[in-house]
């Protein structure tokens, strides 16, 4: 397996203070300053936002164990962010606006936030490719207006590192339904790596089915369990396995999986130590549906060790049931400020990027997208786990469905056949 070229562009140590000048002439900014937050954008990625933590003394040091920003690059976005526009001389640009955290309001209306400043921060790209690079690290003065630097104005603090972070990308060739072939994607060339095993459970029939003519469309079930996933390799062994621990059915007074009685899964890996066919647990995700607005798949993964019942806690992440979205494992993400999704704190444990599935909505056909961090694959069997939970995340979406309303054809066909 050959990993294809990522980068992990990290913006920390982040801090704001004012000259003694300023906090002579401002005593109360101590208190003003105190709860201050900032939006960083580069290039045409997401907008990422953080608490900036405030410096009281103009001597004094940010916090290393301040929040982190991570934007994660392909090579072609390096390519993107460093080439010539306007014919202008390329350079990749951090754009950070740094304002209030609270916002005031009168008679019920909320008024703008208020903006303590903006910079726009050159960084050397090109210059980090090969090995783990310090861009920047020191303080920078915050004007108002861009290109602005106030006299006795703010002053931000960034540490920018840019590391090389390669990735496997594997990709399913049609949905999990249909038991596809899993490949290793290295720029236009695929490398078939492991085969999908969709099996349903036929001693667990249907205990409540709609009889419209035809099953196929409308028949409906009241529980959905007995679904497993078998990830094989080359060779025909079978190197990782998914399937449902826990039943997904409707809770009580309503047609959907609720957050008192999610599904589960437990995901499995071959003993290497045993010549006889034996499993060992590696992780437990549940899954279900919340309501709302917009209705979200959420997803909650737990790493098991022999023994362990609850586990350690390393990704709880929501995914739009219509458009779908991204499950991942990183333990430099954090849920952004101020998002409507709650989260549970996740466990201290080193790795950063672990891994990512790219997965669609329900209506649609989906074909999962797997990106592997390379330093935590030592061999094929690793990558393997990842499939069979990433198969497990992409049924949870359809597992998730509401149970009075009627599934695509071609799913129900795997499901029902």
């Amino acid at each position: 397996m050959d990993p294809q070229i990522f980068f992990r562009l990290s913006i920390e140590s982040l801090g704001l203070r004012l000259p003694v000048d300023a906090l002579k002439d401002r005593p109360g900014a101590v208190h003003a300053y105190s709860n201050c937050l900032c939006d960083i954008r580069l290039g045409d990625h997401p907008i990422q936002r953080t608490r900036v933590p405030f410096v009281s003394s103009p001597q004094g040091s940010p916090d290393a164990n301040s929040d982190l920003i991570v934007f994660y690059l392909e090579e072609s976005d390096i390519k993107t962010l460093t080439v010539a526009r306007h014919f202008r001389t390329p350079k990749a640009c951090l754009q950070v606006v740094v304002y209030m955290g609270k916002q005031g309001s009168h008679c019920g209306v909320t008024s703008r936030r208020q903006i303590i400043g903006r910079l726009r921060l050159e960084i050397g790209l090109e210059r980090g490719l090969e090995k783990p690079t310090l861009l920047h690290n020191g303080w920078i003065g915050v004007g108002k207006n861009k290109g602005e630097r106030l006299r006795n104005g703010p002053e931000l603090h960034l540490k920018v590192r840019l590391d090389p972070d390669p990735r496997y990308v594997l990709k399913f060739e049609d949905e999990t339904t249909l038991s596809p072939q899993i490949v290793q994607q290295q720029g236009t060339v695929k490398q078939p790596i492991f085969s999908c095993k969709f099996v349903k459970d036929r001693r667990s029939a249907p205990l409540d089915m709609t009889n419209t003519g035809d099953e196929d469309h409308d028949a409906e079930k009241r529980e959905r369990k007995g679904w497993k996933v078998m990830i094989h390799d080359l060779s025909g062994s079978a190197v990782a396995a998914a399937f449902m621990a826990t039943p997904f059915v409707p809770s009580t007074g309503c047609d959907r999986v609720d957050r008192s009685n999610p599904g589960a899964w437990l995901i499995l890996h071959p003993s290497p130590a045993s010549s006889a066919e034996s499993w060992h647990l590696w992780g437990r995700l549940e899954a279900w549906r919340e309501a709302g607005p917009r209705d979200t798949i959420c997803l909650r993964l737990h790493i098991l060790s022999e023994g362990q019942e609850t586990g350690i806690l390393v990704s709880d992440v929501a995914i739009s049931s219509d458009k779908g979205g991204e499950f991942f494992i990183d333990m430099d993400r954090r849920v952004p400020v101020g998002a409507g999704i709650s989260s549970a704190s996740l466990e201290a444990i080193a790795g950063g990027f672990v891994m990512n599935c790219k997965v669609q909505g329900e209506e649609k056909c989906s074909k999962p997208l797997v990106h592997l961090a390379a330093r935590h694959i030592a061999c094929v069997q690793d990558a393997a786990i990842f499939v069979a939970l990433a198969a497990a995340v992409d049924l949870s979406i359809r597992a998730c469905r509401p149970f009075g309303r009627k599934a695509k054809k071609a799913f129900c066909h795997a499901l029902y056949s």
